[in-house]
């Protein structure tokens, strides 16, 4: 049995659900509204401020099913309610980042600034830094992703510190802020 896919998931009185006939989800909140196609083979049931999602049979495929669709259907009410954040810090002496716009422009030690525009949905800020990170390294900047959608905050969170990851000698890059990064000692002089 899958004990996540068991657990019943809470419908705030703020969040409206439609669900059709081929279990596409719609969710609207305070915050937005997000759709997304749910496998077809799981019975979706909604009852009296819960929803519950019951298999077929219990054969691998439908095994497998069960917890994702619930997973993915919670980060859809949770998306439109709170919403998702990840925070990155920026490590290194001369790494900043600013907003322009709706553009970020990162300066990461390149030639070139790097700028990156806001995808639709996803909001960025950029805070100043300061203080120590988990590492010990001086943070120079933080740069906040914010979002109703659990998968694109991650994944434009991932193409953020994809630009410059930090090293392990120094600990200079970017990264999330509860990363730790195994540091490595350098070459030891005579």
């Amino acid at each position: 049995m899958s004990r996540i896919g068991l657990k019943p998931i809470n419908l705030p009185s703020n969040v409206e659900l439609k669900i059709n006939d081929s279990n596409f989800v719609t969710v609207k909140g305070p915050k937005g509204t997000l759709e997304q196609q749910l496998s077809k083979l799981m019975k979706i049931e909604v009852s009296e401020g819960h929803i519950n999602i019951a298999r077929p049979n219990d054969d691998k495929m439908s095994r497998s099913l069960h917890g994702l669709t619930r997973t993915l259907l919670n980060n859809m009410i949770v998306g439109v309610t709170d919403g998702y954040e990840k925070v990155l810090e920026i490590v290194g002496v001369g790494y900043r980042a600013q907003k322009q716009g709706n553009k970020l422009v990162l300066s990461l030690g390149y030639s070139h600034p790097v700028e990156m525009e806001d995808p639709s949905g996803i909001e960025t800020t950029v805070e100043p830094g300061g203080g120590k990170s988990t590492g010990g390294a001086d943070v120079t900047g933080k740069i906040v992703v914010k979002g109703i959608d659990k998968q694109q905050v991650g994944n434009y969170a991932a193409v953020i510190r994809d630009w410059r990851r930090p090293e392990p000698y120094k600990g200079k890059g970017i990264k999330y802020s509860n990363e730790v990064i195994r540091r490595k000692a350098g070459k030891t002089g005579k």
